[in-house]
């Protein structure tokens, strides 16, 4: 009788051991577009956006190397937000490096008719066509074992009921007007809500201003979160004080290029959030009057030298995270909020 109930206990300590893994995500450097690696604790791997084609392979090749770095051999969900060259362009690239199982995007391009972006649109389906296609909308989950990934916006729509949680009046709304419509496809991006146990990571792509207060006005359908990616690189056409006071985002990730995102009024109201622990940045805004964060908490503080350096994320169940500079190893822990 030993023998089963020894067997039991290894059994039994070997799923506390799986359950208390953590959630990785890498914030890749594609100079001012995006691509997130992100791998759930059940060793399945999620990729949004894949940065811009060209440039002898260099996004595809820094994805690549983050996915082997966390031991990733194919990309189980690829989610792309829109279709503008700096967030699906790699997607040829990085299919000739790693195998990519499921394809997550919002359905037709609405800017068909132009040239570049119908040559953008087509390198992308053809390579989505070999795959496994998942049309998402609003409310829709993608099913990454081991994490809860909640689509809250697509294809100009988003939720029409609040996240569990959620749904508070937002009283920033009064105090933040309505851009001009934009009628691109940033207004249509995916975005997402993940979650591991009581860790949330808000994602919302481009998706631009108005949109965004949409979803937070006038009650916050989203609730808080524990890291806000900021939206659109952190330029000006997103980001309102009304959706990032909602979320309260402990720590913001921008996911800037050198001289693309990172616009001062844009950069200020992510740092003025009452209760923000730590703003991370992929580069030095280097324009005329930009703002940053401190040395430490910038990934690639030179544009010259053209590193690549990431961000990494590692999440527990209980919320606490940790935060690591690619470049210098520097870390920070969050810990539980109780």
């Amino acid at each position: 009788m030993l023998k089963p109930f020894l067997l039991g206990i290894a059994l039994c300590a070997s799923t506390l051991i799986a359950a208390t893994k953590p959630m990785e995500a890498y914030f890749i450097d594609v100079e001012g577009g995006q691509a997130t690696l992100i791998v759930s604790p059940s060793g399945e791997s999620m990729v949004i956006d894949t940065g811009w084609a060209g440039f002898n392979n260099r996004d595809a090749d820094r994805i690549a190397a983050a996915a082997a770095k966390s031991g990733v051999k194919q990309i189980d969900y690829l989610i792309v937000t829109h279709y503008h060259a700096d967030h699906v362009g790699g997607v040829p690239q990085l299919a000739g490096k790693l195998p990519i199982r499921n394809f997550v995007d919002h359905g037709e391009s609405v800017e068909a008719g132009r040239k570049e972006a119908d040559a953008l649109y087509s390198a992308y389906t053809a390579v989505r066509d070999k795959g496994n296609h998942l049309l998402v909308k609003p409310g829709d989950r993608i099913p990454i074992k081991g994490l809860s990934v909640e689509v809250v916006s697509a294809a100009g729509n988003v939720l029409g009921k609040s996240l569990a949680g959620a749904g508070e009046p937002n009283p920033a709304c009064a105090a933040t007007q309505p851009k001009n419509e934009d009628k691109s496809e940033n207004a249509r991006s995916v975005g997402t809500v993940i979650a591991y146990g009581r860790f949330r990571m808000l994602d919302l792509g481009d998706l631009t201003w108005n949109k965004e207060i949409s979803l937070v006005c006038p009650n916050n359908r989203l609730g808080t979160v524990d890291v806000y990616l900021t939206t659109h690189h952190g330029l000006n056409q997103s980001g309102s004080p009304a959706v990032v006071d909602a979320v309260h985002p402990r720590v913001a990730i921008m996911n800037n290029g050198a001289t693309k995102g990172g616009n001062p009024d844009a950069w200020q109201i992510v740092h003025d959030v009452p209760g923000l622990e730590g703003l991370w940045q992929l580069h030095t805004a280097e324009s005329p009057g930009a703002h940053n964060t401190s040395e430490e908490m910038i990934a690639n503080p030179d544009s010259k030298s053209d590193a690549g350096n990431y961000i990494k994320l590692t999440a527990m169940p209980n919320g606490e995270f940790t935060v690591t500079n690619g470049r210098n190893g520097f870390s920070k822990t969050y810990a539980l909020k109780q």
